[in-house]
């Protein structure tokens, strides 16, 4: 697959969303705001997600918010504690007992340092962008046809195959909900797949 086919995979997504009617979609993100959102934010989109959000970007209806992401005029703290999220939920999960990743060596018998510890592990995994509520993809610009991932804590689930298969379970004419068989590819968050 191109870098091309990343950005008619996220156009394809676009369409399909407009066409659905399910929320408003505007005028889409320029290069330059792309550009200052990923400065501003030190991720990068996907290739995929980049294009769906410059051939338009959706907003909650009138009266609806905290779905989608703001990325023009939304409050920079709930962005970033959108982009938080992911991370924060593994370690809610590590505080509270209910998780400890095999790879980070043995859990310390203090709450505390393994949470500490914990931090410094996901300090290095691929940073999540959301895409609507609690759904992601990887960031990276040579990343595109990751499966949408939906992340609550440390119970994720796939949402769709890559992001156009995910617009149309969430949003097209017949949704459905998860069931697809697409594996998640993303190193340590498709180990928490369920």
């Amino acid at each position: 697959m191109t870098r091309h086919a990343g950005a008619r995979l996220g156009r394809q997504a676009a369409r399909l969303l407009a066409g659905s009617g399910e929320c408003p979609v505007v005028a889409g993100l320029t290069d330059a705001e792309l550009a200052g959102i990923e400065a501003e934010f030190a991720f990068e989109f996907s290739a995929d997600h980049r294009a769906f959000l410059h051939a338009g970007l959706p907003l909650d209806p009138p009266g609806q918010g905290g779905h989608w992401p703001d990325w023009r005029y939304g409050d920079p703290d709930d962005l970033r504690a959108r982009l938080a999220w992911p991370v924060n939920g593994v370690l809610f999960d590590v505080e509270h007992g209910t998780f400890w990743h095999d790879s980070w060596g043995p859990r310390p018998a203090e709450s505390k340092e393994a949470v500490s510890r914990a931090r410094r592990h996901l300090a290095d995994v691929p940073v999540m962008v959301p895409v609507y509520s609690h759904r992601f993809v990887p960031s990276g610009r040579g990343n595109w046809g990751h499966p949408v991932l939906s992340m609550h804590r440390t119970d994720i689930i796939v949402y769709g195959a890559d992001l156009a298969d995910y617009v149309q379970n969430e949003f097209g004419p017949a949704p459905h909900r998860p069931g697809t068989e697409a594996p998640a590819t993303i190193a340590f968050w498709k180990d928490l797949v369920t």
